[in-house]
């Protein structure tokens, strides 16, 4: 097994999720970022501009029963089946409508409307659950995920096959890039944009047959070299963690946050609101 196999095995198992996320965004700026270089482009405004509030992002990564032995980290990283019904179900009661990464790109770069209560519900590395689980609830609704792909993951066991992958696409869900093994970005050495961004990116295009444009960033870690070379190899938008978007690069660093299966319905309600629709 090559190294860099044996370096992504804790996202590949079937409870180990916690470990696929960091609570770092980004590195400092390199040294070669002039000042010119931060200064917001005026062809793309800031997420807070929907009327001064952003999208809600939503990010899940297991949808699971969660068991008693489970630690703190499991159970922040996953969602029970009963928990994330209700959570959709929550949602369509109080009018939301999902929409794509490349509609919300549409809407800072082309003044395209959103509808009223816009929000993304997306999820992190492809487990076969959130398209048996997930995708099934979000269609009960009329609502559309946004499926990052890690994409050393396809077919083997607890993860999607390629033929999952395409039937969302086909259904209209949105497969976006989660690398090829979940290394970090700021890691990465000249050969590994090449394996990391661009093979999976064609890789899934392949297999859906249509543009893979967005990406989420393993861990949440990301930096300027990054986002450079995200947009070199076609993608135009690319999500984080935690941290805040960087108004230089608005498109690369476009916040989501995590639902664990602790919130109640009210908390769920209120951590959407204290994200984007609320503020």
């Amino acid at each position: 097994m090559a190294p860099k196999f044996r370096l992504m095995l804790p996202c590949l198992g079937l409870y180990i999720v916690g470990s696929c996320i960091g609570k770092t965004q980004r590195e400092d700026p390199p040294a070669s970022v002039t000042a010119k270089e931060t200064i917001v482009s005026t062809q793309v405004k800031p997420t807070r501009n929907f009327k001064g509030k952003t999208v809600p992002v939503l990010c899940y990564h297991a949808i699971r029963e969660i068991q008693k032995g489970d630690s703190p980290e499991q159970k922040a990283y996953s969602v029970s089946p009963e928990n994330f019904a209700l959570q959709m179900q929550t949602l369509d009661d109080q009018g939301y409508t999902t929409v794509t990464p490349d509609e919300l790109k549409d809407f800072y770069t082309a003044q395209r409307p959103l509808p009223q209560k816009p929000i993304m519900i997306s999820f992190d590395d492809g487990r076969k659950e959130q398209f048996s689980i997930g995708a099934a609830l979000m269609e009960k609704h009329g609502f559309r995920g946004v499926f990052f792909i890690m994409t050393v993951s396809l077919g083997k066991k607890h993860y999607m096959s390629r033929d999952e992958v395409k039937l969302l696409a086909d259904k209209g869900h949105t497969i976006g890039c989660h690398t090829w093994d979940h290394h970090k970005v700021t890691s990465y050495k000249k050969e590994d944009w090449l394996l990391q961004f661009a093979k999976p990116k064609k890789q899934l295009e392949k297999i859906t047959q249509k543009p893979v444009t967005s990406f989420a960033y393993p861990y949440g870690v990301w930096n300027y070299a990054a986002t450079d070379s995200l947009k070199s190899h076609g993608f135009t938008t690319a999500f984080i963690f935690y941290g805040k978007q960087d108004l230089s690069r608005p498109l690369y660093t476009l916040e989501r946050t995590n639902i664990p299966n602790s919130l109640s319905i009210t908390a769920f309600l209120n951590k959407i609101e204290s994200q984007g629709m609320g503020k």
